[in-house]
């Protein structure tokens, strides 16, 4: 490795270091009560701009999967293995992490414009791809350990929301709601957006391929337009609807969209 790709590599890994630390104090507040926002390009700022285009995540075109764009048998793209492995190593996002993103990239509905660096951006700031506080991604997407945000009880800046019969199936709470799995989803959001991202026949959030693609669907309804600054801004706002958090997502959806195009 030359000395200019070195110290790119190390600027890189000490700006996602630090943003490391943001994540966990967007942890803390995630699912604040929500403040009143202007949504125009003109407001959001510069962090709004949706991040530079990458090219699209390859899907395998061979037979028999040529006639779907992915496995015949589930209808779910299969992921190029060079494109992931040289991508991984390029955005420093997990193999089996990048392959649930440009899944549900290539699964999103057709016209919103959704990259994969939007969802890694969203899945680091969310659970470090699921290797928060240690924890390891299984290769089938699920976290060594479940992902859990804090009590939504309605103490300081965060919403009170209780538990349901529903939501307590996630997090064991029988009181008060918590966000779970690697793209933090409360229960009564994975209710209306839960997918089956990886064609097992299952919806689960402590999975990341279904939970991505349940991000994708979410991040894209209402035929929104993700490569346009409203619309970016607007999809991001409504996962979490703070500044701090657009920014932080926009951040490191930058730099992985920078490290790979």
């Amino acid at each position: 490795m030359t000395a200019r790709p070195l110290r790119a590599a190390v600027a890189f890994t000490v700006a996602l270091v630090a943003l490391s630390g943001l994540a966990y104090l967007l942890q803390q507040t995630l699912y604040s009560r929500p403040a009143t926002m202007d949504l125009t390009p003109a407001a959001a700022g510069q962090p709004g701009q949706p991040p530079s285009a990458v090219p699209a995540a390859p899907a395998v075109q061979s037979e028999p999967e040529a006639a779907s764009g992915g496995d015949a048998a589930t209808g779910v793209p299969v992921i190029d293995e060079t494109w992931l492995e040289q991508t991984s190593t390029a955005s420093g996002v997990p193999v089996t992490a990048l392959r649930a993103y440009a899944r549900a990239e290539l699964m999103a509905p057709r016209g919103c414009g959704l990259g994969w660096t939007t969802l890694a951006g969203i899945g680091w700031v969310e659970s470090q791809h699921g290797l928060l506080g240690g924890r390891v991604l299984l290769l089938d997407g699920r976290s060594s350990e479940p992902i859990l945000g804090p009590a939504l009880n309605g103490v300081g800046n965060v919403m009170a929301i209780p538990a349901t019969r529903e939501s307590r199936r996630w997090h064991g709470d029988k009181v008060w709601d918590h966000a779970f799995g690697p793209m933090q989803f409360i229960s009564s959001t994975w209710v209306t957006w839960q997918s089956d991202g990886d064609g097992d026949g299952l919806s689960d959030p402590n999975d990341l391929d279904d939970a991505a693609y349940a991000a994708a669907r979410y991040l894209c309804a209402g035929e929104r337009d993700l490569t346009t600054p409203a619309g970016w801004t607007a999809g991001i706002l409504s996962y979490n609807n703070a500044r701090s958090y657009l920014d932080a997502v926009h951040v490191a959806a930058t730099a992985y969209a920078d490290r790979t195009r």
